[in-house]
């Protein structure tokens, strides 16, 4: 049971990690004065969610393994976004 829940656990820590840079991307303004610094934040959140996905990528099961690809090219997208952007 604990090998489970420790799959359980490491995908939650990554499910967050992608949410919290998702909340980030979408709430970043362009065109602000502080457009810098929220780039700053939302790479650093990024970048933790990848450490996070990466993590949960060594014991999640198939299922799971399928939804943190997801988020990975999910945050490629969202660097891509504002690179783009930038």
């Amino acid at each position: 049971m604990p090998y489970h829940k420790d799959k359980q656990q490491a995908f939650q820590a990554a499910q967050q990690g992608m949410e919290n840079a998702m909340e980030l991307y979408l709430d970043i303004v362009r065109d602000s004065a502080s457009y810098g610094h929220q780039l700053k934040h939302l790479k650093n959140e990024v970048n933790e969610a990848y450490q996070q996905i990466e993590n949960a990528l060594e014991v999640a099961s198939e299922h799971q393994r399928i939804q943190l690809e997801k988020y990975q090219q999910d945050l490629e997208e969202m660097i891509k976004g504002v690179e783009v952007g930038e």
